[in-house]
């Protein structure tokens, strides 16, 4: 790797704090990076919403992060529009942009702006990236979702992380199972409610429910559901959502979709509690089947699979994080990309590594400067 110092302008969506309060899983995973980049030597300006809560420094586009506005246009077009006019006066080597509409400006200017593909990439977000041509440098977050769009300008696949000093291992676990994520049918929180069912488990229900496909979801799919073992908790985050983690026999994620990478897979994992999942997306790079979850092919195996999964190591779920998904490796993974970027567009970045994947085996030696408990 090189030794050179990088001048990064890391542009993160403007829905949630950094690090975030609760939900927002895109904002952890930018606080994260960027404290890592800044462990390594780097250079990194923060543009952003809200509060900083990482070692960068942050120039603000809202004082206040938009969240309650999700999915309106006007608040991304407007941070979009400042992120461009701070980063006019500023002086960097690559431009790290995790926003929808920010990666529309990269045309032009003067640094090359890489792109984390934080969503699916078929049907229309396909199509978009596509637009965006060689304008912007993109890397995958697994590489099933590069795989379903090979033809765009990647430029390395770089699996997410988490710090797993801040998930409370707990090797005892408690008689009931949870599901954690979106109101969403993608997420088949109703196929985990059947599941638990079946296996004669309870089943606790922490899932954001707020936008209006998320509460017809929720009328139309979990509300029949609800009774004896099933407890709905709502959206949780923050402490809660760490203990509810810890507490669970399993975390339940029958997924409908092709997942491009699931974070709560791996916040489950480093608390020591196993994944019981389908085989979509990223599953098979994230979750190990039969050491670190269970992975089946269809719905109807999820009832077996909950109740075998007592065999499983605790330990070896988070050793598993502790190896493979620390911000170290993450942010090793990343400086590769960015070398390679900027020797494209004709820098003098030193050493070049070869395109990271999502193993990023540059930064795994640091994995083993953490115990697995």
């Amino acid at each position: 790797m090189s030794n050179r110092q990088l001048r990064i302008a890391m542009v993160a969506p403007p829905w949630f704090d950094l690090p975030p309060r609760g939900y927002g899983g895109i904002e952890a995973m930018c606080a994260d990076l960027v404290d890592a980049l800044v462990a390594r030597g780097h250079q990194v300006t923060l543009i952003a919403a809200g509060r900083n809560g990482t070692r960068a420094r942050m120039v603000r586009t809202y004082d206040v992060p938009q969240g309650p506005r999700l999915g309106e246009p006007l608040p991304e077009v407007l941070h979009a529009a400042a992120a461009g006019r701070i980063l006019d006066g500023l002086e960097v080597d690559v431009v790290h942009d995790h926003s929808l509409a920010g990666p529309l400006l990269a045309r032009g200017r003067s640094v090359p702006t890489v792109v984390t593909v934080h969503g699916p990439v078929a049907g229309e977000p396909g199509e978009y990236y596509r637009q965006l041509g060689d304008s912007v440098h993109l890397v995958a977050i697994s590489d099933a979702q590069r795989r379903t769009a090979p033809e765009l300008n990647w430029c390395g696949t770089v699996h997410n992380a988490l710090r797993p000093e801040d998930f409370p291992y707990r090797p005892d676990k408690e008689d009931w199972v949870l599901f954690l994520g979106r109101c969403t049918p993608d997420k088949g929180m109703h196929l985990a409610i059947d599941a638990a069912r079946a296996a004669g488990r309870e089943i606790r229900l922490a899932a954001k429910c707020s936008e209006p496909a998320e509460r017809e979801y929720f009328e139309a799919e979990i509300r029949p559901r609800l009774g004896e073992g099933v407890e709905w908790l709502g959206e949780v985050g923050g402490v809660r959502k760490k203990e509810l983690l810890a507490r669970a026999r399993c975390l339940l994620f029958p997924l409908q979709w092709e997942e491009p990478f699931g974070m709560v897979m791996i916040e489950a994992m480093a608390c020591g509690t196993p994944v019981v999942t389908l085989r979509r997306g990223s599953v098979p790079e994230v979750v190990e089947d039969g050491a670190t979850g269970l992975v089946r092919d269809d719905p109807a195996e999820l009832p077996e699979a909950v109740r075998a999964v007592d065999r499983l190591d605790p330990a070896r779920c988070r050793k598993s994080v502790v190896e493979r998904f620390r911000p170290e490796i993450m942010a090793a993974g990343y400086e590769a990309v960015y070398l390679r970027a900027v020797a494209a567009r004709g820098g003098a970045p030193g050493d070049v590594p070869p395109e990271p994947d999502g193993s990023s085996p540059a930064g795994a030696a640091a994995a083993d400067m953490l115990p697995v408990a």
